[in-house]
């Protein structure tokens, strides 16, 4: 009977499936560990796709057994009994050790893919590569952003089982719409950010209440004259920090993030660049609305509270996108000085950078293209190294920053932190932010910052 039991084709089935999934995952996952598969899909087969087999194997086991009793159980020379375990015979004693054997094996197994699917899954391999077309923005920006060594999974998933729980719901949207070739183009700004970023994410590694004293910015740009001509602005930045600077007791930059201090407001917009409302609690209590003109309470009812935290100005912090063509072009260049050794270096590679092209390849072609044509059309010899860098610099400005496949290009993700290309302080430093006594929020720049040189 229990022979026969066995015997059933589904039951048979799941033995094999079983028995090669689990030599198949221990062979790949020793290859993983050896540094011998390094594809990013390596990760989802090795602990997301064979142990998935491995326990569809497990399943047909006893449901092939099942199967097979049934039909034993219709025949009615077979008596319907329960099955009797001996161990005073070898052959049973021996079984018993063998399923055993298994067993333990088989939760070893399921142990090491859970762990290590979660792992693979963590990683932002994983999130960038294996997800490639919906991810590719945030994963190159991510690449040459701040943040490149810090994993996504320490800022996209905050602390606790709830988090981890929620985190991991929305990841299995993600992946429906990823299926479904349904997810929106381009990804919406700021998505999958827990909430409290400022405690929770941010905070574990910066601390918003320490002071950090003023610190020296230097922004370069350049001219779209024959020599490139550079200018450099040198701000020096009121970064403060816990409590308002000494010298003159105004708020500085990261007064906003003092944790004494607690700033709420309303937008009435979903990328939070319209704020009507906002309201102000200080370290001793005391509570100032700031109203923009006319903005009615059912405006304001109607918007999207928040409690403001890092987020609201870093907010591309981890995928940084330039805002403008020039502006890329300018960091490209900064980053490398034979870039711009040619003549009208950044005129021609932002007139390059700022065409519509289908694709990633298709601009390399012409950005390559159009600076050799450029510069042999102006006769005489041309370094081959200069327009070598200068081609490299205008390749890089647009690889980073726009994606023809997710419609992401210059200017996608405004960014908050600062007020050149967006609105960024302004929407709530612009001096029309107002309280009922009459004070208002002040757009003077010297609060942030004060400009040292310009040359």
């Amino acid at each position: 009977m229990k022979r026969e039991a066995l015997s059933h084709p589904l039951a048979i089935a799941g033995v094999l499936i079983t028995t090669v999934s689990a030599a198949l995952f221990v062979a790949l996952a020793v290859a993983m560990l050896s540094g011998l598969l390094a594809n990013p899909y390596a990760g989802l087969v090795v602990f997301v796709a064979l142990p998935a087999i491995f326990v569809m194997g497990l399943l047909l086991i006893p449901a092939g057994i099942r199967l097979r009793r049934q039909a034993l159980l219709r025949q009615p020379t077979v008596v319907n009994d329960w099955p009797v375990v001996d161990f005073r015979v070898a052959a049973v004693r021996h079984t018993a050790l063998l399923v055993a054997a298994l067993t333990g094996a088989n939760i070893v197994i399921l142990l090491v893919a859970g762990y290590g699917g979660l792992h693979a899954m963590e990683s932002p391999t994983f999130c960038g590569q294996v997800c490639h077309t919906p991810m590719e923005p945030q994963f190159a920006a991510w690449r040459s952003g701040p943040h490149a060594r810090v994993a996504c999974v320490d800022c996209h998933i905050g602390q606790g089982s709830g988090a981890f729980i929620h985190a991991k719901l929305n990841g299995l949207g993600q992946l429906a719409e990823v299926i479904t070739n349904s997810y929106p183009r381009p990804i919406p700004p700021g998505a999958e950010m827990p909430p409290g970023a400022q405690a929770q994410t941010c905070g574990r590694c910066h601390q918003p209440g320490r002071p950090v004293g003023d610190r020296i910015k230097v922004i370069r740009e350049y001219a779209d004259d024959e020599a490139n001509a550079e200018t450099t602005t040198t701000l020096q930045m009121h970064m403060g920090g816990g409590g308002p600077r000494a010298l003159d007791s105004r708020p500085t930059i990261h007064w906003h993030a003092d944790p004494a201090i607690r700033i709420e407001y309303v937008a009435t917009d979903g990328e939070r660049q319209t704020i009507p409302y906002v309201k102000v609690t200080d370290a001793e209590g005391h509570v100032k609305e700031y109203i923009a003109p006319d903005t009615s309470d059912q405006v304001i009812r109607a918007g999207s509270p928040r409690t403001m935290d890092c987020m609201d100005c870093h907010n591309t912090i981890g995928h940084p996108i330039a805002p403008t063509p020039e502006r890329a072009v300018d960091q490209a260049l900064a980053a490398a000085p034979l870039g711009r050794a040619l003549p009208f270096a950044r005129r021609e590679s932002v007139r390059l950078v700022s065409g519509p092209y289908t694709s990633q390849e298709a601009a390399d072609r012409a950005i390559e293209d159009g600076l050799r044509n450029f510069y042999q059309s102006r006769g005489g010899s041309t370094d081959p190294k200069a327009l070598a860098a200068t081609v490299a610099a205008a390749q890089a400005a647009y690889h980073r920053n726009v994606f023809p496949t997710m419609k992401v290009t210059f200017g996608s993700y405004p960014d908050n932190k600062g007020h050149v290309t967006s609105n960024g302080c302004f929407r709530c430093h612009d001096d029309s932010h107002k309280a009922k006594d009459g004070t208002a929020i002040s757009g003077d720049c010297d609060f942030c910052h004060k400009q040292l040189d310009q040359s």
